[in-house]
């Protein structure tokens, strides 16, 4: 990822909740909410085309569910691009906050 290029919300969520742990498209919505205090809500179209866009860039992959009944529900796992992608923009937010302190 370009350190120049910041990430939108959506997909620093996304990318947050998937570092805790594969998950379903409402599951890290759920979760995103929880994490943001409500300030950041994902709907589905965000995050279905944010998804898409991120399997595209190799930063997540889909899996399938092992859980007996829910075999056919899409789940999302970090890859290690993702990874990185997300701990480059954790570094970028904190150079902005250490900025901020100066002020």
């Amino acid at each position: 990822m370009k350190n120049s290029e910041p990430m939108s919300e959506s997909y620093y969520y996304i990318l947050l909740c998937l570092a805790k742990g594969a998950n379903h498209g409402y599951g890290i919505m759920q979760m995103t909410e929880k994490l943001s205090g409500g300030d950041v809500t994902i709907g589905s179209g965000t995050m279905y085309g944010a998804t898409s866009n991120m399997i595209k860039k190799g930063w997540i992959c889909e899996i399938l569910s092992s859980e007996p009944g829910l075999e056919r529900r899409r789940l999302y796992k970090l890859t290690e691009s993702g990874l990185e992608a997300l701990r480059t923009e954790i570094a970028r937010l904190k150079r902005m906050l250490e900025n901020a302190d100066e002020v």
